[in-house]
């Protein structure tokens, strides 16, 4: 079997592979909405939300395979790595509700506007402003994912524990 469709089955490197898929495409997604916007183009506001719901709902198996590979990751980790998987963890636990309610939105002002067309405006700056403090939140969990592996990235030290899992 080729290494990379073994590797494949592994969750921690499926999660590694597919982790930047909700906070870049997010990102791109916010900037195509922005420049929508000024166009005034519904099919540019619609290109913009599909960009953006299949970002937030790739939230999902980045989540679940993030959790899979959790012990894994843990038993590689020294102490200081540890700790910072253990915020890593706790963050997306509650980042990924964000993609959530973030997808939701989106597909609503992508279908709503076709029976109600003034929501779809409203629609569109929630979904603006939700990508927002989901790209925050996604920033936040992508800075302690990126220190429980790579030393050279941990120029503070682990942060306090947070509740536990």
């Amino acid at each position: 079997m080729p290494s990379f469709l073994r590797d494949l089955q592994q969750p921690e490197y499926v999660h590694v592979l597919i982790n930047p898929l909700p906070v870049y495409g997010v990102a791109l997604g916010l900037i195509a909405l922005i420049v929508a916007l000024f166009l005034r183009n519904r099919a540019a506001h619609i290109t913009a939300l599909v960009i953006i719901f299949i970002a937030a709902a790739s939230a999902w198996p980045t989540a679940h395979f993030g959790d899979a590979a959790y012990d894994r990751v843990l038993s590689m980790s020294d102490d200081a790595g540890s700790a910072w998987l253990v915020s890593h963890a706790h963050r997306a636990d509650v980042f990924v509700w964000y993609c959530y309610a973030l997808a939701l939105v989106s597909l609503l002002a992508i279908l709503l506007p076709r029976k109600w067309p003034r929501s779809g405006l409203l629609l569109t700056i929630i979904t603006l402003l939700l990508s927002v403090a989901t790209l925050i939140g996604g920033a936040y969990v992508a800075y302690a994912g990126g220190k429980i592996r790579h030393r050279e990235f941990r120029l503070e030290p682990p942060p306090p524990k947070p509740p536990d899992r």
